[in-house]
């Protein structure tokens, strides 16, 4: 017997995302890229005139804002379809030119932001006041002070706008490999039966009851990875190089401050999480300890850190998860939970479940002028609620962002705050499940969901966090990467996370940075999903406990968009993130989580 992920036909058309709710066809979009290549020409017209008064900076901002509409709804309708089925060559041809057409946007636009610089600020402000149009961009404007000694030449940004296509070949090919070519071999249970492991059922199999499955499972995907370590590894030694080659003509310090100074994120942030999470490994080691002996194993290899626990996990559809989120969700208010509600049962937010060539992770997608869209592959269990519920985080923030910000340069905001939104969902849906249900077995069943979410954000998060600063710091340095010093350095920090409680496969847990394409990628992206869970976590233990204004704090966050820094759009939901506190508040929930679960399986006897 073997089960077989569907292809794509055998969805029922209830679980797919609209995309036609963008572009109705292929056609449609082909149209829509003819007519965006005639609003580039007319964007270059711009060029040298943006001194000549407040009109013509007005005129500007309407026809990039046209212009970045158009290409947004251009990339998102390629990617989203791409995404689902990464085998089909149409839909690859069209997301790579859509990426394409992306880097001739940055290309075509790179002339402002000096030409603005030359302007200068004094006179940028008093334009504010002479033109309607302009009444909204005086942050935009204290965006672009901040940056200022990092904005080169009109010639220069061309070029860095005309180099972000060639610069996305690296990730673009980690990602074909993983999501397109690994031949990964089945999983096969104690009973014989065999799973087809691909990037959407892999996190269904590596939580399933039978040991065998679990271990074949990831076994065969590691070494799936592992066969093409080579080619991976070369790939992300490029994506690295291109930070370093970007962090140089731009003259910051490091590749790490480059990459936090487009969030406006002061780099003592990253030092003070992982300050923090290295302090805190023995709550992670206690929690391995309690895991092994609640499994009755005498020994927890790292296939068996998502074994379930529950002796009787529920089953929960997808609806019925929607409905459980919705109701955690009633804090925020009425129309939250339903606008949620509708957009996940009604609307078709969501491509729900996996299928044969459907990319692997989660994740919310969308610009302004389309509504939020959702991939992910469902399991009918605890884990497939809390990535629904993760992923309709950030589809709701970005719906409130579009609801209240006219200005398209402030409908988009930063990955830094994106985490909170996000995380913020797990931790009230959670918090409503551990309260409307007390059967033991089901708390537990709750309680090693959250610890496997808390393995993902904040433990392997930090760990490639600081994977990430060392390789990155190393090119700095003018050492080479390859992939074995890759894993070397990876399978160590993990070890330092296992403790003496995990017996690490060195080669199959090293290769871990390889199954992170996308985020490995982005540049120091990983640790703001441990950033965010801590914010979230803070932000959720004010809501609950009833604190006065903390709803309607964090409501004005999620519509604030990135018409505020970063920094300070968290401080208006009522947290400060350049203190670690929230990260130590946060491992407290977590040993919190630890103390529960000890309790309830030693009742157990």
């Amino acid at each position: 017997m073997s089960t077989v992920a569907r292809k794509r036909e055998e969805i029922p058309q209830q679980y797919k995302w609209d995309v036609e709710s963008i572009f109705p066809n292929p056609e449609a979009w082909e149209t829509a890229v003819s007519q965006f290549q005639e609003q580039l020409k007319e964007i270059s017209k711009f060029k040298g005139r943006l001194s000549e008064g407040p009109s013509v900076l007005g005129d500007y901002f309407e026809a990039v804002d046209k212009l970045a509409t158009a290409v947004g709804k251009i990339f998102v309708y390629a990617s989203l379809n791409y995404s689902v089925d990464t085998t089909n060559q149409e839909t690859a041809a069209r997301h790579d030119r859509a990426r394409g057409l992306f880097g001739m946007t940055m290309a075509t636009i790179a002339f402002a932001q000096p030409e603005m610089l030359a302007i200068g600020f004094e006179t940028l402000r008093e334009w504010l006041t002479q033109d309607e149009r302009l009444a909204d961009y005086g942050h935009y404007l204290n965006q672009l002070e901040k940056q200022q000694e990092h904005v080169r030449s009109a010639e220069v940004e061309q070029v860095l706008g005309m180099v972000r296509d060639a610069f996305s070949t690296a990730s673009a090919t980690h990602g074909i490999l993983a999501n397109a070519d690994l031949k990964i071999e089945p999983a096969v249970g104690s009973d014989g039966q065999t799973y087809d492991v691909t990037q959407g059922t892999i996190g269904g199999l590596t939580t399933h009851a039978d040991r065998e499955v679990r271990r074949t499972a990831w076994e065969h995907y590691a070494d799936a990875h592992l066969a093409f370590k080579n080619t991976m590894a070369n790939a992300l030694a490029a994506g690295v190089k291109q930070d370093v080659f970007n962090m140089r003509v731009r003259g910051y310090k490091n590749s790490l401050e480059a990459a936090l100074s487009s969030n406006f994120i002061p780099t003592e942030v990253f030092h003070n999480l992982i300050n923090t999470y290295k302090a805190n490994l023995p709550t992670w080691h206690r929690y391995w300890n309690i895991r092994r002996r609640a499994l009755g194993y005498k020994t927890l290899y790292p296939y068996d850190v998502k074994a379930p626990l529950s002796l009787n996990p529920p089953n929960v559809p997808y609806e019925t998860a929607v409905e459980w989120i919705a109701t955690g969700m009633l804090p925020l208010g009425q129309e939250y939970a339903a606008t949620l509600r509708s957009g996940a049962l009604e609307n078709r937010w969501v491509d729900v479940y996996p299928n044969q060539g459907k990319r692997m992770g989660a994740f919310s997608s969308g610009v302004k002028g389309t509504h939020p869209f959702i991939m992910m592959s469902y399991t009918d269990d605890l884990f497939g609620l809390s990535t629904l519920a993760h992923e309709l985080g950030h589809s709701m923030h970005s719906y409130l962002t579009w609801q209240n910000q006219n200005v398209l340069t402030y409908s988009r905001y930063g990955l830094f705050v994106a985490e909170v939104a996000s995380n913020f969902n797990q931790a009230m849906v959670r918090a409503h499940l551990l309260e409307a249900n007390s059967d033991p077995e089901f708390q537990i069943a709750v309680i090693e969901e959250a610890m496997s979410n808390f393995h993902r954000y904040f433990f392997i998060m930090p760990t490639l966090a600081r994977f990430e600063l060392e390789i990155h710091e190393r090119v700095e340095r003018g050492q080479a990467l390859n992939a074995d010093g890759l894993n070397n350095l990876l399978a160590d920090l993990f070890s330092e996370g296992f403790g003496d409680e995990v017996v690490v496969d060195r080669d199959r847990v090293g290769i871990t940075w390889a199954q992170f394409h996308t985020h490995m990628y982005a540049n120091f992206y990983v640790y703001q999903y441990a950033t965010g869970i801590s914010a979230a976590h803070s932000l959720s233990q004010s809501i609950l406990a009833g604190n006065e204004g903390a709803v309607d704090n964090y409501l004005s966050f999620l519509k604030a968009g990135s018409s505020v820094f970063p920094l300070d759009a968290i401080k208006i939901a009522g947290v400060d993130m350049t203190s670690p506190e929230a990260v130590e508040t946060t491992f407290g929930v977590l040993a919190s989580y630890v103390d529960l679960l000890e309790e309830l399986v030693g009742q157990r006897g």
